[in-house]
């Protein structure tokens, strides 16, 4: 992903982002895949590159310990930690599909992978029939995926997590988290620190002159 600003105003609200699953999930066909990829991308802040090959051996869904996803990009491996809900979710789907083990988490036709121009297309039919017909509307028409997992970035900052534990679940950086979503950064207390700093450092008067 890129780390120019990503203005504010494109990001999807949480209810934006339900109306547009509800809108995926009412509109699969036979793509049964597609809502649940969808939603781990949304939920999990995952590159779609990175859920498309997912396989169930990834998820760790055990009630005793920590339940948590093995994401991969670029050869770099990390845990992407699972809440309650997400674990519910992804243990139905797995039963409900009849997924075994080693095969992929979300499979297209015939146990292949899933392919994008088929989530690309109920995507942008979501689009059409859950954004708000507001300025934006037309614009937004043909955003790619990514927006939802730049979205649940904002979200989370915005929620209070460190951006550093952010960074992690993410698999970017912090300063790449502060270059592309700088309004999630209070600069009234950089800006505090640099007063607090000028006082400190400043010469005595009689020194000063």
């Amino acid at each position: 992903m890129p780390a120019d600003v990503m203005d504010e105003e494109w990001l999807l609200s949480a209810e934006q982002i339900c109306s547009l699953l509800k809108a995926i999930r009412g509109n699969m066909g036979g793509h049964h895949s597609v809502y649940p990829f969808m939603r781990t991308v949304a939920d999990l802040a995952l590159r779609p590159s990175e859920a498309h090959v997912l396989r169930v051996s990834d998820v760790v869904l055990s009630e005793g310990g920590e339940a948590s996803l093995t994401a991969r990009h670029k050869g770099a491996e990390r845990k992407v930690p699972l809440q309650s809900q997400i674990v519910e979710f992804l243990r139905e789907w797995i039963n409900e599909a009849g997924l075994q083990e080693g095969e992929l988490l979300f499979p297209g036709v015939h146990d292949r992978p899933l392919m994008a121009s088929t989530y690309m297309r109920i995507w942008e039919q979501a689009q059409e029939a859950a954004l708000p017909r507001d300025e934006l509307y037309t614009w937004r028409l043909g955003e790619p995926v990514t927006i939802l997992l730049e979205s649940c970035l904002v979200m989370w900052l915005k929620m209070g997590i460190s951006p550093v534990t952010v960074a992690e679940w993410a698999g970017v950086s912090p300063k790449w988290l502060a270059l592309r979503y700088p309004y999630c950064f209070r600069t009234e207390e950089a800006e505090a620190g640099s007063e607090h700093l000028t006082k400190a450092t400043a010469l005595p008067g009689s020194l000063s002159s």
